[in-house]
């Protein structure tokens, strides 16, 4: 575990520290999967590496990957793009699908959102796009945060320029992580912000289909 962002609307807060997690080999765990190797090539599923930030530790995440891969199961990587620079041409190959959260297109909403500057997500977005590697994109409409007009309407003209990316999902914001927030006793920043509208996510799913993106919901 471990994450570089601090992400206002995070639902996983218990997973920002390095070691807060239990220790586990990649043996260990690649044989715990090995048993539903079955199961994933009938369901057409896999193993998705989640966190926190799974490039904190990308070594780890590689190994796995790697071993992974050689027993034919299918892998994706969930992240935010920021540690992207950690994995070379060749680590991105062995990847089959890359989840990628772009939290805001305008800069200062990213800096006030995750604490971080976004020109390295999108960096690696782009190379995600020219090493031609398959990517869907995640972005979550937060009221007052992300779901102003001009701001969706950038990353949707962004990610249209993505040839390599096979969905959006534009995602509400919720509240089932305040409680995390609470038992760790951190102040919970959107505390008293309520999930968009209908009408909000459908306008900003539209945006993203305006660009020839599939976007479901």
């Amino acid at each position: 575990m471990g994450c570089g962002f601090r992400c206002v609307y995070c639902h996983n807060p218990d997973t920002w520290k390095l070691h807060a997690g239990r220790r586990v080999h990649v043996d260990d765990l690649v044989r715990e999967l090995a048993e539903y190797r079955s199961f994933f090539a009938t369901a057409k599923g896999g193993v998705t590496l989640s966190g926190g930030e799974p490039l904190v530790q990308h070594g780890f995440c590689m190994n796995v990957i790697g071993r992974l891969r050689a027993l034919g199961i299918h892998t994706a990587l969930d992240t935010n793009g920021f540690l992207g620079d950690r994995l070379g041409d060749s680590d991105l190959e062995q990847i089959d699908l890359v989840l990628l959260d772009l939290k805001s297109f305008d800069v200062q909403t990213h800096l006030s959102l995750t604490g971080q500057r976004p020109e390295a997500v999108f960096r690696f977005a782009r190379r995600l796009r020219d090493l031609g590697r398959p990517a869907w994109i995640r972005f979550v409409l937060v009221p007052g945060y992300t779901d102003a007009g001009r701001n969706v309407d950038a990353l949707a003209r962004s990610c249209a320029e993505l040839t390599n990316v096979e969905r959006v999902e534009v995602l509400p914001f919720h509240q089932l992580g305040r409680f995390k927030w609470r038992e760790l006793g951190l102040s919970y920043p959107l505390e008293d912000v309520e999930p968009p509208s209908v009408e909000s996510l459908a306008a900003a799913r539209d945006a993203f289909r305006r660009q020839g993106l599939y976007c479901p919901g």
